[in-house]
């Protein structure tokens, strides 16, 4: 079976947890799926955590998954083996065959610190032998200190370790060889040089005792070292996720969290191996809203289009529902700006059953007319045929359905009673594919009839020629409005009365 969730979360560590609690708090439906395994679970004391100074890690985890799941958020323990996109949606596999779909994932998996090969240095790993300075100094300020150099890189720790205490060691073999300044640094704050290499680590009673490649014996404290980080992602390889240049190659990410994938986010370590426990929550804080935030972008992006189809739904229903809608003549104002045009290529956006298109293919037009109703454009071919021109016909929601460009594009009468619907959208959808040189036409209802009582509530406003034109916001450097003006138009009232019509023409060139 699959599961479908809004969201996955990939690891349930404080990045993890933070992500999954937004997310949550944003009432998306989220599942952690957590290995157990965060990188801190060899100490059992944090610092330099606002608030939770000295409390044993695994409890704020704790504190996390209950919080987490006050919001509604799932917990599963568990590991993912790969994700695959499969297009809305990310296919997340699991190591046992469970499947889950979300909309969108957060990797926070964090990562694995891949120690020096020396033999006892993992036994006391979160012990006497650490890692960060800012975590574990204070501890064993004033202490027997060491430090075991794992690169050039490492200068940086055995200064900040410096800090912590006057009996300091180094082991600088990954490091050598030290420069001059270096060197020069170190013996004026009375850092201690071993250049030998480290052979093994052992504790007894006297602490820890770093055996050197020569045999000699060094007796210290704690010992600071540094990890390679290993992330792991093979299961997201799949995904060609953009990594960082910086040590272990993590994921790359902006200020949101946001991947190189549209619906892959990431946190914590993943992204940023030195991180620790509050960068960590912070990033996953971001992570999570900004999962969210994309979420929510697509539901709007899925609500309009759940909305356009239903409205071209109501128009086959409408064309579906008569004979025939139009009533057999062109529109008075449409043929008057024609008459006076040269033929060329011509698109009708919105051609309904085809009058206006047969019309233009009649005075020597190559005319194709677009349509949401396949009842319209059956009609509108059926026409064509009869009157034995060359018209062509597209089932297609607006000029964005069609390719190419026209000497001339028309929008005639392309008013929806909804008041979302997006007319000055399509309106600019249409100049989009006017030629260079060609022309758009737009003939609208400038007024309610005369003889309307009653107005839908929530119908879109008419607006005169002027308002439609500044509507339009067409750049004013490549259009030239020919034609913005009120024409009047005489019309039968459906009680048989004598009566008129105000249609706005803007026709508009646009500059070679």
């Amino acid at each position: 079976m699959t599961n479908e969730w809004d969201a996955v979360v990939i690891g349930g560590g404080v990045a993890g947890l933070s992500a999954a609690q937004m997310l949550g708090r944003s009432r998306r439906r989220t599942l952690v799926i957590d290995g157990g395994k965060p990188r801190n679970r060899f100490a059992a004391h944090m610092h330099g955590v606002l608030g939770h100074d000295g409390l044993d890690p695994a409890r704020l985890l704790e504190t996390g998954r209950a919080e987490a799941r006050a919001y509604g958020v799932e917990i599963a323990t568990g590991t993912v083996s790969s994700l695959i996109d499969d297009g809305e949606f990310i296919r997340v596999e699991r190591a046992d065959g469970a499947v889950d779909t979300a909309r969108v994932v957060v990797i926070s998996t964090g990562i694995r610190d891949e120690l020096p090969a020396v033999p006892g240095l993992h036994a006391e790993w979160g012990r006497t032998v650490l890692h960060c300075p800012y975590c574990h100094g204070w501890e064993v300020a004033g202490l027997r200190l060491g430090v075991l150099a794992t690169s050039p890189a490492s200068v940086h720790q055995i200064e900040l370790v410096r800090q912590l205490s006057d009996h300091v060691t180094a082991f600088t073999a990954a490091a050598e060889p030290l420069d001059e300044d270096t060197t020069t640094r170190f013996a004026a704050r009375d850092v201690g040089v071993v250049s030998e290499g480290v052979r093994a680590v052992r504790r007894d009673q006297d602490g820890l005792v770093i055996t050197t490649e020569d045999g000699a014996e060094h007796i210290v404290d704690a010992l600071f070292t540094g990890g390679d980080p290993d992330l792991r992602l093979e299961f997201a390889g799949e995904l060609g996720l953009a990594r960082s240049d910086m040590p272990g190659t993590p994921v790359a990410v902006d200020l949101r969290g946001a991947t190189s994938h549209p619906r892959v986010f990431a946190a914590g370590n993943v992204t940023a191996p030195f991180a620790n426990v509050p960068v960590s929550m912070g990033s996953g804080s971001m992570a999570g809203a900004g999962a969210n935030a994309m979420l929510v972008a697509e539901d709007f992006r899925r609500a309009v289009a759940d909305r356009a189809d239903l409205r071209n739904a109501g128009w086959e229903e409408r064309y579906a529902a008569e004979n025939h809608f139009w009533s057999g003549r062109v529109n008075a104002s449409v043929a008057a700006v024609v008459a006076d045009l040269t033929p060329g290529t011509a698109l009708d956006v919105g051609s309904g059953e085809g009058g206006d298109v047969v019309w233009l293919s009649e005075r020597g037009w190559h005319a194709t007319g677009v349509d949401v109703s396949p009842t319209a454009v059956r009609r509108a071919t059926e026409l064509a045929s009869a009157r034995g021109v060359d018209a062509h016909f597209v089932v297609g929601d607006g000029a964005r359905s069609v390719e190419g460009e026209f000497d001339l594009v028309l929008a005639s009468f392309l008013h929806s009673w909804e008041a979302d619907f997006p007319r000055f959208r399509m309106l600019r959808e249409a100049a989009a594919r006017v030629a260079p040189g060609g022309r758009l036409l737009v003939v609208s209802h400038a007024a309610p009839p005369p003889w309307a009582r009653e107005l839908p509530a929530h119908m879109p406003p008419m607006h005169s020629p002027e308002e439609e034109l500044a509507l339009l916001d067409l750049d004013p450097a490549q259009w030239r409005p020919e034609i913005v003006e009120l024409r009047r138009r005489e019309a039968t009232a459906p009680d048989g009365t004598h009566g008129h019509l105000d249609d706005g023409v803007l026709l508009l060139r646009r500059v070679t």
